[in-house]
């Protein structure tokens, strides 16, 4: 794409796809260079444990999602930067949201949770009770809701941020974020000082224009998402494809009678975000373009038919990977969550289900139906059964796991995805398949980068965990084929189906709700509704140093992920005594001598603070 860096997760751009090592040989450019300059000292940032991040406030916000006191609160607060924080998201910890909303319906039980939309770059994004700023390498897509998001000209601030930090978001208007980002471009051509007058935004609503269903045919909401996206919502919040409709027709509008500054366009499930560039276009001209645009198409629905090819899928079955997730989350992120230790015995519970043989049953039945791409990341495909009897509906992990294997295969809300790549998530797992997106090779599925198409039709068959390994040593090369099957998808056979079927429709439906309902009552009586993070909880256990004996502590904020040793083991200089977690690595805590471990201060899974002391050595 043109760019230096490289997307570590995903394995491609900057060095061979990875982090530099000793001995790598990188090639620099030649640039023109202007000799002579000077930075004036006075536009140089000042670098601090405080961060104010200048913020738009939307897409999401009150009183759709949250209060009135939720905004005002998130605001307000100084917000903590959690050690389980990278270029992914930066996770931060403070009060929760009272939320306008007792549940996310058909996204899922907890109010945080959306029907999947596009994500701007620098949202907050609420995965349960927990703010996360979606950083450059976070999804484009997904299902929570956002109520601010970081202006263009202080995105490079996230990149400063660091566990134990604290940040404040500030309010500004979309005018002035265009005129930030104007004098930020101008001071780093000239390297003088460009005086903008900011003043703090009053926080009224994220929605920029509405149009009614009497206009259109649905209503339209048009929702600030940044100063650089516009996120287009249609009808209400509910599952209905025929909303992913008109989103798609939107869409085709635009790249056939596309705007000077619009760049890139994202469907979601009821939505599409526009991404444009505010120093081309404003975003004035941008709503009235893009009302226009709704004006001409919204009569262009009733005979729609798209391309629907039908794809099937290997899975392997509660795979050994999706099983490892649910265990790390327990260990590192949340020990009492409902949905653990087994999120299949979740899922039936959740929904009412005899056995878990039956949502398998259901599983393997389903015909999905692809409605985004790129959800939880490189063209991870999101989908919803065609036939309501068979959409099985979970919550969402409160907060989001911190890992997922790649290609594991989960339900959040009434969607099914497939990880496109290693990294956090929150969906409901019951396995793993093959790759979604192909880093190095053409084949005759691989056309293009990634696997799947809008619209395309998912359909699962059962392999075992071994037969899944050999298959994804081979499909990426060519040499494992999958059976496709072109087809077409018509509007007007859908919602004629939905019509013959409704009544059988709506019993599945009263049954699936009645047990969802009795899961959130569940969690009101033991109080597992809400979830908060205790920071710093761990004290160190008191103990004299004996004379010979030296203590090892923490370099940085993190939990403890392994201990390799135990009180009385004789031990050898450099040998790996822990492992602890901290913004999304692993750091290895090793021996500086020989001698005995005398004590172990810290359990397996608790946080630590930075310099707390972990273990003491003593020689023998």
């Amino acid at each position: 794409m043109g760019s230096k860096s490289t997307f570590t997760l995903g394995q491609f751009g900057g060095h061979n796809g990875r982090a530099l090592r000793t001995g790598d040989v990188l090639k620099i450019k030649s640039l023109p260079l202007e000799t002579g300059k000077k930075i004036d000292q006075s536009i140089l940032p000042e670098i601090s444990h405080f961060h104010e991040l200048r913020v738009i406030y939307g897409p999401h916000g009150a009183p759709d999602f949250f209060t009135d006191n939720d905004i005002d609160m998130f605001f307000k607060t100084e917000w903590e930067v959690h050690y389980n924080s990278s270029r992914t998201g930066i996770r931060l910890v403070g009060p929760k949201p009272e939320w306008a909303r007792s549940d996310g319906g058909e996204a899922g039980l907890y109010p945080s949770n959306i029907h999947d939309n596009a994500y701007a770059f620098g949202t907050v994004d609420f995965t349960g009770d927990m703010p996360i700023i979606l950083g450059p390498d976070g999804p484009s897509l997904g299902g929570f809701v956002c109520p601010a998001t970081v202006i263009t000209a202080d995105l490079w601030k996230l990149g400063q941020l660091k566990s134990g930090d604290k940040v404040q978001f500030i309010p500004v208007s979309l005018e002035t974020a265009a005129a930030l980002e104007k004098s930020q471009i101008e001071q780093i051509k000239s390297l003088k000082p460009v005086e903008v007058s900011v003043q703090k935004q009053s926080v009224e609503t994220p929605v920029l224009m509405t149009l009614s269903e009497d206009e259109v045919g649905d209503q339209v909401v048009y929702r600030a998402a940044g100063d650089h996206f516009i996120l287009v919502e249609y009808g209400e919040l509910i599952l209905d494809i025929r909303l992913r409709f008109r989103a798609h027709r939107l869409m085709q509008y635009i790249q056939k009678n596309t705007a000077a500054g619009i760049e890139e366009l994202t469907p979601g499930i009821r939505s599409l975000q526009v991404h444009y560039d505010s120093q081309k276009i404003s975003y004035q001209d941008l709503l009235e373009y893009l009302k226009q645009a709704e004006l001409e198409i919204s009569t262009q629905l009733t005979e729609a038919s798209v391309p629907s090819r039908i794809v099937y899928l290997p899975v392997s079955w509660q795979d050994e990977v999706a099983k490892l997730a649910a265990e790390k989350y327990m260990q590192l992120v949340r020990e009492n969550a409902p949905w653990c230790p087994d999120n299949l015995e979740f899922i039936r519970r959740i929904n009412g289900m005899e056995s878990i043989d039956q949502v398998k049953e259901i599983i393997f039945n389903s015909s999905y139906l692809v409605m985004g791409l790129g959800d939880v990341y490189l063209g991870a495909p999101v989908a919803t059964p065609i036939d309501p009897r068979q959409r099985l509906v979970t919550t969402k992990y409160n907060p989001a796991r911190t890992w997922t294997a790649e290609n594991s295969v989960g339900i959040g809300g009434s969607y099914l995805c497939v990880y496109g790549m290693e990294g956090p998530g929150g969906y409901q797992l019951f396995g793993r398949t093959l790759q979604m997106w192909n880093r190095y090779y053409q084949t005759k599925e691989f056309s293009k980068p990634w696997l799947m198409r809008f619209f395309d039709q998912i359909r699962f068959y059962e392999v075992t965990h071994d037969e899944l390994m050999q298959i994804r040593k081979y499909f990426p090369q060519g040499r494992y084929s999958l059976k496709i099957e072109e087809s077409t998808f018509s509007l007007k056979e859908y919602e004629d189906f939905l019509e013959k079927n409704k009544e059988e429709i709506q019993s599945f439906q009263n049954h699936r709700n009645e047990a969802f309902q009795e899961e959130l009552q569940r969690w009101h009586q033991n109080g597992l509704f809400n979830f908060e993070v205790e920071e710093s909880q761990n004290t160190e256990e008191a103990f004299t140093l004996p004379e010979g004996a030296q203590a090892l502590d923490r370099p940085v904020s993190g939990s403890i992920w392994q201990i390799q040793v135990k009180k009385g083991d004789r031990i050898q200089a450099e040998q790996v005594l822990m492992v602890l977690e901290s913004m999304k690595m692993e750091i290895p805590i090793v021996a500086t001598q020989s001698g005995i471990v005398e004590q172990i201060l810290l359990k397996q899974g608790q946080t630590v603070n930075a310099g707390q002391v972990l273990l003491v050595i003593k020689e023998e």
